[in-house]
């Protein structure tokens, strides 16, 4: 296999592939820009173009034959702003995701019309898009619901024995329901199926006397007709009065459980699209009757049925399911997607004791809503209203076949005009109105070459549909000008994008070298010594020299690359203390400074006190900093010990040369400048009960003045000075400190 030039078989292995290279992208939190430290760019170690575009969308390429230094490896991938500075202009591969706009007709203001076909509700049609892995990019969708647009309204009625009154209530419900609906649409079709349950037991009753009437035996109501699974009786017609007289044709049958066989009624209803006549240009409504629970997927086992749905048509000539009897009810997830395949709002209309049931199902059902049903259905044309309306009102985009590596984001701009990310549906809306959402779209890897994939985004229960075609942007131009046997890698070689991938048995910069023993001879010079890796583990060796990385944390040097000038101790984090150089993993100290991280100044001024002694003659000057040795004494120049001897005739200068302008510091410079830190008080009657303040006294003309001073957490002293002295008996001689 052809390798990069100056690669070794074994240092060419080691290289990550780009799937590692993506994962290295995602474990960090957020891209590095240049300049903010780590260049992810440079550390992903990209050995060829299409590597380096995976690592981040900000990364680029240079493919320019002559880049960088002869004797240090510049990376050809890092960011655009660092190829140009580095001259590599105008020979940059740095693709960007990018969007064309196929077909873009406009949106239609009303349904009615000649040719309903001509209708457009969502805009664009089309849209193709090249992606670059990790660089999103966005369209805008916009979607209006039209005015007076065709309806096809399916309505699918439970049968069993309790729905005997509904059945009453809705013979002329026909008529009725047409005069409503043509007050919101010109163009109105209705259509009728009904349902009990599968005629098998434990479902139904099948022993041989209930036969022909499983209402045998049941006094309240001794007649009825045999258990089915789903009857179609009418394809949708605007000849009203023909739904009229199915339904009075219609009567009630028996089964035996409880819960009811509606779903595989409204599986077939959906998909047996013919029969029942679902126009492509009209808004599809299923009105879905009952008062009770449907049975659902694996409740067939009970009856031996093991074979799970198909999702097909399985009307036979008589427009009866006919495979009731062989297969299982279909899931919530298969009644989904044959809704949203053929585009068709389900309506639930069931009693109020089984409301929260079905309001559940509409979470797992896109499109779908519930209304509450009175028991004898006298409601049930206001509910079909209201559930019209609710549905006109609100738009809500799907998507269909989305590749998994691609991710998508919406953001819905609703009538409000505010943006929702993150939601892809807008509520409360009008005929007429127009939402618009923010499609992003991004590519989260690199499929196999030519790939390509369509997807659809299109509103819950409409027929217009968005087609997305997508391919990837994951190879590089320069790629196409590859040359074989290329003089520029010494014909052992191909040259594409500035590098040259040698042919097996050769290796360098230029293919220069051959591998075998020779090619040991010329490793083992970029060794420092016999076991450690080649050019320290940070360079390339091609032949028999090596040539070093580039790093963004500082310059790597050397004969075999074992030299930096970042890996030298640190002292809070920084290089050399910021007072050295740091050469081959060590810190050359400025003058003034010593230490393995040059962090100890040998400057003594900051160790001098205000009395003019190193460290007040209480410790020691090290690194320019006074370390206390007396103990007690504390201080940036350990000037603070107030159980040390002396310290209260030092007070005592301050008190007589701030209150009594005498003593020896009397000259107002010299107070100034050795009592700055010193706050004196003078008070009546002395308090000597604080553990912390150390008590003082000096006689003063056979008398005794006492003071109190305590060291404050500012630095500073507090003196508490008698106004007037005292006399000297009223003190023990325990106490006199000088």
């Amino acid at each position: 296999m052809p390798r990069r030039g100056g690669l070794p078989a074994s240092a060419a292995d080691r290289r990550p592939p780009p799937l590692l290279l993506l994962l290295r992208l995602l474990l960090l939190a957020a891209p590095l820009q240049p300049g903010r430290g780590l260049n992810l760019c440079t550390s992903g170690s990209a050995t060829s173009c299409e590597e380096c575009l995976l690592i981040h969308p900000k990364c680029a390429w240079c493919s320019k034959e002559e880049f960088g230094s002869t004797k240090s490896i510049t990376s050809r991938c890092d960011f655009l702003q660092n190829l140009i500075a580095n001259g590599c202009a105008g020979a940059i591969e740095n693709p960007r995701s990018s969007i064309s706009v196929v077909k873009n007709i406009p949106l239609s203001s009303k349904g009615s019309g000649q040719t309903h076909l001509d209708v457009t509700q969502i805009m664009p049609q089309k849209v193709a898009l090249n992606l670059r892995p990790g660089d999103k990019t966005s369209f805008r969708v916009q979607v209006r619901q039209v005015e007076d647009y065709p309806v096809d309204l399916y309505y699918l009625m439970d049968l069993s024995l309790s729905m005997n009154d509904d059945l009453d209530n809705i013979r002329n419900l026909g008529t009725k329901l047409a005069e409503e609906m043509r007050k919101l649409t010109s163009n109105f079709r209705l259509g009728f199926g009904s349902f009990v349950d599968k005629n098998i037991s434990p479902f139904s009753y099948t022993a041989p006397r209930y036969q022909n009437n499983p209402c045998i035996g049941y006094k309240l109501f001794p007649s009825c007709v045999p258990s089915f699974g789903f009857r179609h009786l009418l394809s949708l017609t605007d000849k009203v009065d023909r739904f009229n007289e199915e339904v009075q044709k219609q009567k009630v049958s028996r089964n035996r459980d409880a819960p009811e066989g509606g779903f595989d009624a409204i599986l077939q209803a959906a998909v047996c699209k013919e029969k029942i006549g679902w126009r492509k240009e009209a808004s599809h409504l299923l009105v879905f009757t009952t008062d009770d629970v449907p049975h659902i997927a694996l409740d067939g086992k009970l009856g031996g049925l093991v074979q799970p749905h198909d999702g097909q048509c399985h009307l036979n000539e008589a427009n009866e399911y006919s495979a009731s009897s062989q297969l299982d009810y279909p899931s919530l997830a298969l009644l989904g997607e044959k809704l949203a395949e053929n585009n068709i709002h389900l309506i639930f209309a069931v009693t109020k004791n089984h409301y929260i049931l079905y309001k559940n199902f509409t979470a797992l059902i896109p499109g779908t809503t519930v209304e509450i049903l009175h028991k004898d259905s006298k409601n049930i044309i206001e509910l079909i209203v209201k559930a019209y309306n609710s549905i006109r009102s609100k738009v809500e985009l799907t998507v269909w076949d989305s590749p998994e590596d691609v991710g998508l984001t919406f953001t819905a701009t609703c009538q409000d005009g505010l943006s929702y990310p993150g939601l892809r549906k807008c509520g409360d809306l009008k005929i007429g109105d127009t939402v618009s959402f923010e499609v992003a779209v991004e590519a989260r890897s690199c499929p196999a070459e030519n790939t390509s994939h369509t997807f659809t985004i299109k509103p819950a229960g409409f027929r217009d549909t968005l087609e997305v075609a997508v391919t990837y942007s994951c190879l590089c131009g320069c790629t196409d000008h590859a040359m074989p046997a290329s003089s520029k890698c010494s014909g052992n070689g191909t040259y594409t994008c500035g590098l040259c991938e040698c042919d097996a048995g050769y290796l360098g910069a230029r293919c220069e070298c051959e591998e075998g023993a020779s090619g040991d001879v010329h490793q083992a010079m970029c060794r420092e010594a016999e076991g450690k890796p080649l050019c320290s583990g940070r360079g390339e060796c091609s032949c028999n020299q090596c040539l070093c990385y580039e790093s963004e944390f500082g310059n790597i040097y050397g004969p075999f690359c074992e030299c930096d000038d970042f890996s030298c101790a640190r002292y809070k984090g920084v290089l050399c203390s910021g007072h050295g150089e740091c050469h081959c993993g060590e810190c050359k100290c400025h003058a003034g400074y010593i230490g393995d991280n040059c962090n100890c100044s040998t400057e003594t001024d900051g160790c001098v006190s205000s009395d003019g002694q190193m460290c007040s003659g209480r410790g020691s000057c090290i690194c320019g900093k006074c370390q206390c040795t007396e103990p007690g004494a504390f201080g940036e120049t350990c000037e603070k010990c107030p159980t040390c001897p002396g310290v209260c005739s030092t007070k005592r200068d301050c008190i007589e040369c701030k209150l009594f302008n005498s003593g020896r510091l009397a000259d107002n410079q010299t107070c100034q400048k050795h009592c700055k830190d010193e706050i004196i008080t003078t008070v009546d009657v002395l308090e000597t009960d604080d553990p912390n303040a150390i008590l003082c006294a000096y006689p003063v003309n056979n008398c005794v003045m006492k003071f109190t001073y305590l060291e404050l957490a500012s630095g500073k002293s507090h003196l508490t000075v008698l106004k007037e002295p005292g006399i000297q008996s009223s003190l023990p001689k325990a106490y006199f400190h000088t």
